[in-house]
């Protein structure tokens, strides 16, 4: 599993993270054998938020009752979260009463005493930017939280945010797979008239601001076709791009969900890959495009498989 030190903390991460919005149902067996699948290979890293599960707080309550984590083993985890999406609207909330109570709401659940690393789940068009940072230096102050972050926003976005806040923009979590690459897609095909993948859809060139600005990009639903559409491995709607993982899982030796891993810890910007499956083989597989170097003709023509214009 190929690590590296997220920037503007003293974290050592992995580039895949065990996504566990998806776990309500789970057994506590299930839970420890998905938990046990994602050690084994490598991964230490661990995202939450407050609204995954059936209620608040509910997935971050089962992943603490199942794992009953002595203080060792939680000191050998990252544990990532999110706030700021009130279910009951929905709507979003960055108010300083929000955030602090979510972050304490998050702790109990978790049976922690210290959130490794916060974000901000999605805009809050509302957004009150001293509000913010007020929280973000209470919890910080208390040892509550490490490191924070975002997750949807735009650069301008967190341009704002980083006026105010003291702390450092760790990351940035966003939507990211080989056929649903907006923010990767629009650099190549700027400026092309008529041509819709040269729109603007992320607040301009976020996958470069990020990069500029020593923010890790987080890909959530890498395997995903669309906005919640299905995954595209395996999907005869993306025959042509199957056909291609398919040829380069059998070069490789690998499964196919380790190519549409790498496709994205391929890219120089040190992304890491949030995994949503609750299936411990996917876990083990996905996690074999950590460090698999596919080279620039092999990435190109994933991207062009997948239906995006290289001019």
């Amino acid at each position: 599993m190929k690590t590296f030190t997220l920037p503007g903390t003293d974290i050592t991460a992995p580039n895949v993270v065990l996504g566990l919005m998806r776990i309500t149902d789970k057994t506590d067996d299930e839970v420890r054998d998905l938990l046990r699948a994602a050690r084994d290979a490598g991964i230490d890293f661990l995202d939450h938020a407050d609204v995954y599960g059936s209620e608040l707080h509910h997935c971050e309550r089962r992943f603490a009752e199942a794992m009953a984590l002595t203080a060792s083993q939680r000191d050998e985890l990252t544990i990532q979260t999110k706030c700021g999406i009130v279910p009951d609207g929905p709507y979003f909330d960055f108010s300083y009463e929000h955030v602090v109570a979510s972050v304490e709401g998050s702790l109990e659940a978790l049976r922690t005493d210290r959130i490794d690393v916060l974000l901000l789940h999605r805009p809050d068009a509302l957004v009150e930017p001293e509000e913010v940072a007020r929280a973000f230096d209470t919890l910080h102050a208390a040892g509550k939280v490490r490191a924070f972050g975002v997750s949807n926003h735009t650069p301008r976005q967190i341009d704002l945010l980083r006026r105010y806040v003291q702390q450092p923009i760790v990351a940035n979590q966003v939507q990211l797979s080989i056929p649903h690459a907006p923010l990767v897609a629009q650099g190549v095909a700027g400026n092309m008239l008529a041509e819709d993948q040269s729109v603007v859809r992320d607040g301009g060139g976020m996958l470069d601001y990020c990069r500029l600005h020593d923010i890790t990009v987080q890909a959530w639903s890498p395997f995903q076709g669309g906005f919640f559409t299905g995954a595209f491995l395996g999907d005869p709607a993306f025959a042509e791009l199957n056909a291609v993982v398919d040829r380069l899982a059998a070069a490789y030796d690998v499964p196919p969900i380790a190519i549409a891993t790498a496709w994205i810890t391929r890219h120089p910007a040190q992304m890491q890959v949030v995994l949503g499956t609750t299936t411990p083989e996917r876990v083990t597989g996905a996690a074999q495009g950590s460090d698999l170097p596919l080279t620039r003709a092999e990435w190109y023509e994933l991207f062009r498989a997948a239906g995006h214009i290289v001019p």
